[in-house]
């Protein structure tokens, strides 16, 4: 998957910044402050093995997709009568690759400011424009029957061939299954009891709170799954104890569930949460908080997160609007 964001007038963030990504982690980094392409994982570096120019080749491509950015979200602040202020457009697209059944999905999409602006439909080729201000670049790009042709091919064959050699290059890190610590948090005596785990891969996961055999849907709030900076991730799950008798403390437990069956589970125990206020005793504990820090404004719900191996590698040529 390939992230291109351009923005204007962002205090201390580059006005353009490419990320790419295998499976949620960043794989290659560039950005309109060092202008250098890199490599963010050591595996890729095996890629000048096949390619001594590879990052040279890759650093003026995005030179110039950064140029096509900066023209292209001045078009759409004046499609969208916009001047100065804070404004960011963006452009996400990949392949997604089943290596269980081979089946190949591509995306294409552009934001701005937040919503989504046109996306591709590669089935029917065709553009979906769900504001006015992307009708002219949908009819300019769905009549260019050459660019659609290129890009269904890229799409489709040329990117699932690159990720599943990026795959293999990585696949130590790419394949492997990480168990997390599993945590009970508290901040308040009347606060939501907050199972948190920290540290899984991949992020196909779940984390839920049971009663005896069964799960629980009533009286839980789940938070979405989130990065860490080494690569694994985190979730939490919070539960409301507000009803709950101390003689049936012992029939709940939260369960981490890891694509492929693995699992974790944890029995509440008020003796295993971790707290911020003092004990009888004045001995203060702890609390455990999980941050993330997100650098992506725009964030479609359009595409699957389903498949196992979600990116591209070389790049689809940036369109003028």
């Amino acid at each position: 998957m390939y992230f291109y964001t351009a923005s204007t007038q962002v205090p201390n963030f580059p006005e353009f910044v490419t990320v790419s990504l295998v499976d949620e982690m960043e794989i290659v980094h560039y950005n309109s402050n060092t202008r250098r392409a890199v490599p963010k994982q050591d595996w890729m570096k095996k890629v000048t093995e096949e390619d001594p120019i590879f990052w040279d080749t890759e650093t003026r491509v995005f030179m110039g997709t950064q140029q096509t950015f900066k023209v292209n979200i001045e078009i759409v602040k004046q499609r969208f009568n916009q001047t100065g202020g804070v404004h960011i457009y963006q452009n996400m697209y990949g392949c997604e690759w089943d290596d269980e059944t081979d089946e190949v999905n591509g995306y294409d999409q552009y934001g701005f400011d937040g919503e989504d602006f046109i996306v591709l439909d590669l089935e029917t080729e065709t553009y979906i424009a769900p504001v006015q201000q992307a009708v002219p670049s949908k009819h300019r790009w769905e009549n260019d029957k050459a660019g659609m042709a290129y890009r269904k091919h890229y799409l489709t064959q040329e990117c699932p061939d690159w990720l599943k050699k990026y795959v293999e290059f990585g696949r130590s890190s790419l394949m492997r299954k990480d168990l997390p610590s599993v945590s009970l948090l508290q901040k308040t005596p009347s606060s939501p009891l907050t199972c948190h785990a920290t540290g899984f891969y991949p992020d196909r996961a779940d984390l839920f709170w049971k009663k005896d055999e069964e799960e629980l849907h009533e009286d839980v709030v789940k938070g979405e799954i989130l990065p860490n900076h080494d690569g694994s991730f985190q979730m939490s799950v919070d539960l409301d104890l507000s009803g709950l008798k101390d003689e049936d403390w012992g029939r709940y437990s939260c369960v981490f569930h890891l694509a492929g069956g693995q699992e974790v589970s944890k029995r509440l125990d008020k003796r295993d949460i971790r707290t911020n206020w003092k004990t009888n005793d004045g001995v203060q504990l702890l609390q455990i908080q999980a941050t993330s820090f997100k650098i992506l404004i725009w964030n479609s719900t359009n595409v699957s997160t389903e498949f196992s191996s979600s990116t591209c590698f070389l790049r689809m040529d940036a369109e003028f609007l």
